[in-house]
C-alpha cells in the first residue's frame, strides 16, 4: 500500500498468541490493507531514558480479523505464530534478528562507487533484508543487481555474494527503510557457509529468547570482537549526545521522513502517492499556525538530512511562513507549498551510475546533469498520469528562473515570473547559501543576503529587503557563538532582530561535555558577546538518528 498506517498495540495475549492492534483511519479501503485475510506489519519499540535504544521486529502475513469501533477506529485481531522462526515459501528458514542480534551490512551499488550500510534484520539461505537509512534508498530500485553485498558479524567474521533486490519499503516510523535482497550466482562454498551462518543465527536467536530451555550456549557468531566493542561504545555514545526532541522537531522530520516514502513509491513502485505530499504540506501549514517560532526553531534539526530533502522542507515552510504573512487568507498558499516540496524531487529521480550519489563533490558533467531535474520531474508526473495545478506547476517549473535570464530551465525573465516565483527565488537564494552544498562552506545569513543584494539584478531587491525585516540577521534556528565560548541556538529574537532567547548546547572551553540550558533576557550577559553565526558541522553538532 502507496500509505503506511499507524497503529498502537492495545493487548498482547502469550496464552492465545494473539495481538489487538488499534488503528485510526478515515478512508474507505482499508480492507486493502488486509490481503487475502493477512497482514503485514512492524512492531518498532524506543526503549531508555538517557540512552535512547531502537527495536524492530515485522511479520509478514498474519491471519487477522478486521473490526470497525467508531466511525474512524478499528481493532485488528491478530494470530501470531507458534515461532519467530518463518518457513518461506522455497521451503528455507528465515532467521529474524531479534532482542539485539546484529549484524553490519555493506550493499555496493555500483562497483567501487556507491556502497550503502545497513543492518541485518532477518537472514535465510535464500536471502537476506537488511535496514538502511531511508535517503540511501533512493540508488536502489527493484530487479537491481547489487555487484556485492558484504555481511559483517559481530565476531569479525564476513561473507560476500552477489544479490538482487526483490523489495524497498518504509520501515518502521523513525526514517529507514526495508531492503529485501536474494542472493545469486552462489558457489559451493559460499553456499556452506551461508547455511553455517543461518544455524548460528538459529542458534543465537533461540538463546535470546530462551525457547529451547537454559542448556543451549550463545553462538561464538554473535560474541563482539574488539573492533566491534570499540564500534558498538562509539554507538551508545552517540545515543547519550541526543536530546529529547520537542513535539515540533519530531513533526518537522516526520514531514522529511514522509517526503523521502512518498520519493520511494514513485522510483520503485511506479506510484505516485498524492496523498503523502499533501500530508506534508498539510503538517507544515499547521505547525505554522500552532507556534511559528517554534516551527523555524525546528528547521534547524534537518541539517543532517540529505540535501535535497532539507532544502525542500525548510524553503516549503518559509515561503509558506512569508506568503501567511502578506495574507493570512491567501488561497494559493497550499499549492505554492506543495510546489515548493515537490520542485527538489527530480535530483534523487536523476541518480544512477551517471551520478552514483547527491552527496559527493560533482564534476562538472554531472552539474550538467542535475540542471535537468525540472525536467525530469515533470515527465516522471506525466509517465505516472499526474498534472499538477497552476499554482504548483508555477513553483516547480520557475523556482531556478532569475529576474535577468540566466537562470534555467527556460532561461526566463524579469515579467515572466510570478511575484510568488520572484518571493521564492529569494528563499531557496538564502537557504543555498547558508548550507554548505558542493564542497563550498555555508555562508552567514547576513552574508548570503548582502551577495544575493549584490547579484546584479538577478533577484527582486524589495523582496531581500522584507525577507531580512522578517528574518533578521541571525534568524532562529541558527547557531551563534559567543565571546564566552558557549554555542547556542537561536530560538527567539527581540524587536531589534538580536536574539532573545537561546538553547545553550556547548561550552567550547569543555568540548567533551554536552549541555542543555535555555537563558534569554539580562542573562544572556553571562555568556558573552554575540560574535557570528556558525556552522553547526564545524563543532560536531549532529542530529543522532536511533
Amino acid at each position: 500500500m502507496p500509505y503506511a498506517l499507524e497503529a498502537d498495540v492495545a493487548e498482547l495475549n502469550q496464552e492465545t498468541n494473539r495481538i489487538t492492534l488499534e488503528v485510526e483511519y478515515a478512508g474507505a479501503d482499508i480492507n486493502a490493507y488486509l490481503a487475502d485475510g493477512g497482514l503485514s506489519f512492524d512492531l518498532e519499540a524506543l526503549k531508555g531514558v538517557d540512552v535512547i535504544e531502537r527495536e524492530t521486529y515485522s511479520l509478514s502475513n498474519i491471519p487477522a480479523q478486521l473490526m470497525k469501533t467508531d466511525s474512524m477506529r478499528y481493532r485488528l485481531e491478530c494470530q501470531l505464530p507458534e515461532s519467530v522462526f518463518v518457513t518461506e515459501n522455497r521451503g528455507a528458514i528465515r532467521i529474524p534478528f531479534i532482542l539485539g542480534m546484529q549484524a553490519r551490512v555493506g550493499i555496493e551499488v555500483y562497483l567501487h562507487m556507491l556502497t550503502i550500510p545497513g543492518r541485518l534484520r532477518n537472514l535465510s539461505v535464500g536471502g537476506c533484508m537488511v535496514e538502511i537509512d531511508l535517503f540511501e534508498s533512493i540508488a536502489l530500485d527493484v530487479g537491481q543487481v547489487i555487484p556485492g553485498v558484504t555481511l559483517s558479524f559481530p565476531d569479525g567474521e564476513h561473507f560476500y555474494a552477489q544479490g538482487c533486490v526483490r523489495h524497498i519499503r518504509p520501515f518502521g516510523n523513525n526514517g529507514y527503510a526495508a531492503v529485501g535482497i536474494q542472493f545469486v550466482n552462489l558457489s559451493s562454498s559460499q553456499s556452506e557457509a551461508l547455511f553455517r551462518y543461518v544455524n548460528e543465527a538459529e542458534r543465537e536467536a533461540a538463546y535470546r529468547t530462551g525457547m529451547r530451555g537454559t542448556m543451549i550456549s550463545q553462538s561464538p557468531l554473535f560474541i563482539p570482537g574488539q573492533r566491534e566493542q570499540k564500534i558498538l561504545q562509539r554507538e551508545t555514545q552517540e545515543r547519550e549526545k541526543r536530546a529529547r526532541q520537542s513535539p515540533m522537531e519530531q513533526g518537522v522530520m516526520e514531514v522529511a521522513h514522509r517526503l523521502q516514502v512518498a520519493l520511494m513509491y514513485m522510483k520503485t513502485h511506479d506510484l505516485l502517492p498524492i496523498r503523502i505530499f499533501y500530508d506534508c504540506v498539510d503538517t507544515l501549514l499547521y505547525l505554522l499556525k500552532q507556534d511559528r517560532k517554534a516551527l523555524l526553531y525546528a528547521l534547524s534539526c534537518l541539517r543532517d538530512e540529505p540535501d535535497w530533502v532539507r532544502h525542500a522542507v525548510q524553503v516549503a515552510a518559509k515561503l509558506a511562513d512569508m506568503l501567511t504573512l502578506r495574507d493570512p487568507h491567501d488561497p494559493h498558499v497550499r499549492e505554492a507549498t506543495l510546489g515548493a516540496i515537490m520542485h527538489t524531487l527530480g535530483k534523487p529521480l536523476l541518480v544512477s551510475a551517471a551520478l552514483p550519489s547527491l552527496k559527493v563533490n560533482m564534476d562538472p558533467a554531472q552539474k550538467v546533469m542535475l540542471r535537468t531535474h525540472v525536467g525530469t520531474l515533470l515527465n516522471r508526473f506525466r509517465e505516472l498520469g499526474w498534472t499538477p495545478g497552476l499554482t504548483c506547476r508555477d513553483v516547480i517549473e520557475n523556482a531556478n528562473e532569475r529576474l535577468d535570464g540566466r537562470g534555467y530551465p527556460a532561461g526566463k525573465q524579469g515579467g515572466q515570473l510570478s511575484s510568488l516565483v520572484r518571493l521564492l527565488s529569494v528563499i531557496k537564494a538564502i537557504n543555498k547559501l547558508t548550507n554548505a552544498r558542493n564542497g563550498a562552506p555555508p555562508r552567514t545569513p547576513l552574508a548570503a543576503c548582502r551577495h544575493i543584494y549584490q547579484a546584479d539584478s538577478e533577484y527582486d531587491r524589495e523582496i531581500i529587503v522584507e525577507y531580512l525585516q522578517v528574518y533578521g540577521f541571525y534568524p532562529i534556528g541558527s547557531l551563534a557563538k559567543y565571546a564566552g565560548g558557549f554555542l547556542a541556538w537561536i530560538m527567539d529574537v527581540d524587536r531589534k532582530g538580536k536574539p532573545g532567547v537561546v538553547h545553550i548546547v556547548k561550552n567550547l572551553r569543555f568540548p567533551e561535555s554536552n549541555i542543555s540550558s535555555v537563558v534569554s533576557g539580562s542573562d544572556l550577559a553571562q555568556i558573552g558577546v554575540l560574535e557570528d553565526i556558525v556552522d553547526p558541522a564545524d563543532y560536531g553538532l549532529n542530529v543522532i538518528k536511533l
